[in-house]
């Protein structure tokens, strides 16, 4: 595995791989790596026969300085994680000038999906997801890029992104990997303090419990309500739970087999989300 620092040197190797006709598999992280990363890389078997990871802190999807200085990092970590896959051709971690160097000033914005959900309470977030994801395809000359569904709306806004821009690049998306006590795997888990860790477990819980209900007749409102309810008296602040539905995220007043429960809840400082499917 070669770990590459500058977009010149990576468009070169890539540049190469693809005279040899060789398929470009790519997987964005902002690093500190588990599982759920190596999900990414693995579900591109037999799809790319070149494989790269970015690591890259993106500081612009960030509206919380705190949350951009305290997101967890060590480079040296994630190289041995993913040099024993023995699947990562190259590991690309920029620096910022690598992304944006002096005088870069260009947004790329995704209407109607950037607002709502995570967007809500995050602004300018997806503008910076998008922006960050569309540099990274062009300088890694993705062909495929795998994407977890855990961030179910930042997939289904990269999807359209890539639609709408015509970029020649596939999205693989990838189910949500988890723990033994169904928490969704995320590297913000491990800023979680013991007894936060526990009461994290609360969060899948109270989601499979809401859709349980649905699934028996209670409506979506109450059943959601008792939900936020459960997440509240267990010490999360909710900043929002609602079902939607999945191919274009609009509310969904009524559960079907075309809809998702999406939630975003803090323990402290440290916000999770999770979305399951209705079916």
């Amino acid at each position: 595995m070669q770990i590459i620092k500058t977009k010149a040197e990576l468009a070169a190797l890539s540049s190469s791989w693809q005279k040899e006709g060789q398929n470009i598999g790519f997987v964005p992280t902002m690093g500190a790596l588990h599982a759920g990363h190596l999900s990414l890389i693995n579900a591109l078997d037999g799809k790319a026969s070149r494989r790269i990871v970015s690591i890259f802190v993106n500081p612009i999807q960030f509206n919380n300085s705190s949350d951009f200085q305290h997101y967890p990092r060590g480079l040296e970590d994630d190289a041995a994680l993913l040099r024993n896959t023995g699947k990562v051709d190259v590991l690309y971690a920029p620096d910022e000038s690598q992304i944006y160097p002096p005088g870069f000033a260009t947004r790329i914005s995704v209407s109607g999906l950037d607002n709502m959900l995570c967007g809500g309470d995050r602004p300018g977030h997806f503008d910076g997801v998008a922006t960050v994801v569309t540099k990274l395809f062009l300088q890694t000359r993705a062909n495929i890029a795998a994407f977890g569904e855990k961030d179910y709306q930042q997939l289904c806004l990269i999807k359209r992104m890539v639609q709408d821009l015509d970029l020649p690049v596939d999205i693989l998306p990838v189910p949500t990997l988890r723990e033994a006590d169904g928490l969704a795997l995320s590297s913000r888990n491990r800023r979680l303090t013991p007894e936060q860790r526990q009461q994290a477990a609360l969060l899948p819980q109270a989601l499979k419990a809401c859709l349980e209900a649905m699934k028996h007749g209670t409506s979506a409102e109450s059943s959601l309500a008792t939900c936020r309810e459960a997440l509240q008296q267990a010490g999360f602040h909710v900043h929002y739970l609602e079902l939607r539905h999945a191919e274009n995220l609009a509310p969904a007043p009524i559960a079907g087999k075309d809809t998702r429960l999406f939630v975003a809840a803090s323990l402290g400082d440290i916000r999770l989300i999770d979305n399951m499917p209705f079916a």
